[in-house]
């Protein structure tokens, strides 16, 4: 079997809202649907999305990087031969690890269709179900109330707020919700690289009393004493997430202690294979791992959930990304119900529609 073709165009998407975080707004979704082409008539599919604050990337430099870096070194190569295909894209162009990631998300569908398993059961089968987190968007305090009423009643367990502009709105924030929705709900908070040291330990001292799961990425991706410093102050969890892209960040975290967990997202680390490797890692030394997403439709999430299940060191997701959409244009794939993620039984990734 060979790689005969690869085939991009763009994947535009419409959100319902507008996507908010510490970095800013995200007003639309520009991200680049991936096709492998095989001569024996598989076709794999994959997805790269980017958020330009984070991967640097953008739709065009995307397409670009496949076209005409990734294509040329990959075809002619046999699919199977996992590791020698992915060394080849690592080599091709430096970062762009988006980029690379809807390539690598493709090979593995081809690989699950080959074998004719769904991809989770060939990495590792661990589990063919999981619960995930959802999302609320920053805003003003009273509309994150609303927020998070809605996603309560829609069977949602577990609450991902994003905070990380202003302490004492963020405060007002955290409060609010919680005292509307209870004590049975977990909240996660996702500062997105927003405080400052000092920010973050007086507001999560204060905050210590409203019982709060986890703590994502409180200072700059750089500060990693920072990190190390919180997480030996703070009694909750401490998640490193924008601090860690590949293999060498892991090592760099886990060396310093400087966090409970890692947050793996395929379009930081370059895709499943990369991945992996994180997640070995990391569990050799202990620290488990979560598995995030940036905005990506149901065809990387579905890829990143397939990786979620095939591990039993993954052990929170935050895979939410598709119910953001306008519609969804994937009918298969994953399914979502009451906050839980269910695997889908046919081969590959198990979406069988081509846009």
């Amino acid at each position: 079997m060979r790689i005969v073709d690869i085939k991009v165009k763009p994947l535009n998407l419409k959100l319902t809202s507008p996507f908010i975080t510490a970095a800013g707004p995200l007003n639309e979704v520009k991200n680049v649907y991936v096709e492998i082409h095989t001569d024996n008539l598989l076709i794999g599919i994959g997805e790269s999305a980017f958020e330009p604050r984070v991967t640097g990337e953008t739709q065009e430099s995307i397409m670009s990087a496949i076209n005409n870096y990734i294509k040329p070194v990959i075809i002619g190569e046999d699919p199977r031969d996992i590791e020698r295909v992915e060394e080849k894209i690592s080599k091709a162009i430096y970062g762009n690890e988006s980029a690379k990631a809807g390539v690598d998300i493709a090979l593995f569908d081809i690989l699950g269709k080959y074998y004719n398993v769904p991809l989770y059961k060939l990495l590792g089968g661990y589990k063919n179900s999981f619960e995930t987190d959802i999302t609320i968007s920053l805003n003003e305090p009273e509309k994150m109330v609303n927020d998070a009423k809605e996603a309560v009643k829609k069977g949602f367990k577990i609450l991902k707020i994003k905070v990380g502009v202003d302490p004492n709105k963020d405060f007002q924030r955290v409060k609010m919700i919680r005292e509307n929705i209870g004590t049975d709900i977990k909240i996660r908070l996702d500062a997105n690289q927003g405080w400052n040291i000092k920010e973050a330990l007086s507001l999560m001292k204060k905050l210590e009393k409203y019982d709060i799961e986890l703590l994502e990425q409180p200072v700059i991706n750089w500060n990693i004493e920072g990190l190390k410093y919180l997480r030996n102050c703070l009694s909750l969890p401490i998640v490193a997430d924008e601090s860690v892209f590949n293999v060498h960040d892991a090592l760099n975290i886990i060396r310093l202690n400087a966090a409970d967990m890692i947050n793996i997202k395929l379009m930081k680390c370059g895709g499943i294979y990369n991945a992996i490797k994180i997640n070995k890692i990391a569990e050799a030394a202990g620290i488990e791992c979560m598995i995030g997403c940036m905005i990506e439709s149901k065809i990387s999430v579905t890829a990143a959930s397939h990786f979620a299940a095939a591990f039993k060191n993954i052990t929170k997701a935050d895979l939410d990304s598709p119910l953001f959409f306008e519609s969804d244009f994937i009918p298969d794939g994953i399914a979502y119900d009451l906050g839980m993620i269910h695997m889908p039984i046919t081969p590959g990734l198990g979406i069988s529609e081509r846009i």
